[in-house]
């Protein structure tokens, strides 16, 4: 029995866009849309109920202590590695800033190793990708990074997590000042084959 507007799913999910944060206009969302956001990620699929999910959600002064706290990892690292580029060095700084929030994506590993790490990898994403969905409802401009700090483990304890667990990046929010992109992909049938006997 169909208890939803299958149609205007269908277009919610065709209509999901990466947003960037230099398109943001700087207007703030409100805190009880991020909450939905953040209630809509927890009912992704996950493998024995591990919930591995775990998430930090930065706004207003606390998008400034991301952007110090980042920018200063990546400078310690990459100076001592010999890569330090000071124009990541700046974008570390600003991008934050241009966010009305940041929500960083963490994977909490079950303690008793029952589910392979891929599969709570999967389930992360599952649920920025409702996360994602839900801000494409409200018009919200989304983006997930995955560069800077993400996967160095002297960032972990910063967001609350231990050393076995993973920081997967991070989802920048804010209201887009232009028109929302349009979609890209090439054609389904074309990465599809269906085995009927």
């Amino acid at each position: 029995m169909k208890k939803f507007d299958t149609q205007e799913i269908n277009h919610l999910i065709s209509y999901r866009r990466a947003v960037y944060p230099v398109s943001f206009s700087g207007e703030r969302i409100d805190d009880a849309v991020i909450e939905q956001l953040l209630e809509n990620a927890n009912w992704a699929p996950t493998h024995a109920l591990t919930e591995p999910w775990r998430f930090t959600v930065f706004t207003e002064t606390g998008l400034q202590k991301l952007a110090n706290f980042q920018a200063d990892l990546y400078k310690q690292f990459a100076m001592e590695e010999g890569s330090y580029v000071e124009s990541k060095h700046q974008k570390l700084l600003d991008t934050p800033l241009m966010c009305s929030h940041v929500i960083s994506i963490g994977l909490k590993r079950d303690p008793k190793g029952k589910v392979p790490e891929i599969e709570e990898v999967e389930a992360v994403a599952c649920a920025v990708q409702n996360m994602w969905l839900t801000a494409a409802a409200y018009g919200i401009g989304c983006y997930w990074g995955s560069g800077g700090i993400t996967y160095r483990l002297e960032a972990l304890s910063f967001f609350g997590l231990e050393p076995n667990d993973k920081l997967l990046g991070f989802l920048y929010l804010g209201i887009p000042k232009n028109d929302w992109p349009a979609g890209r992909r090439s054609p389904i049938a074309d990465k599809v084959r269906w085995v009927k006997e």
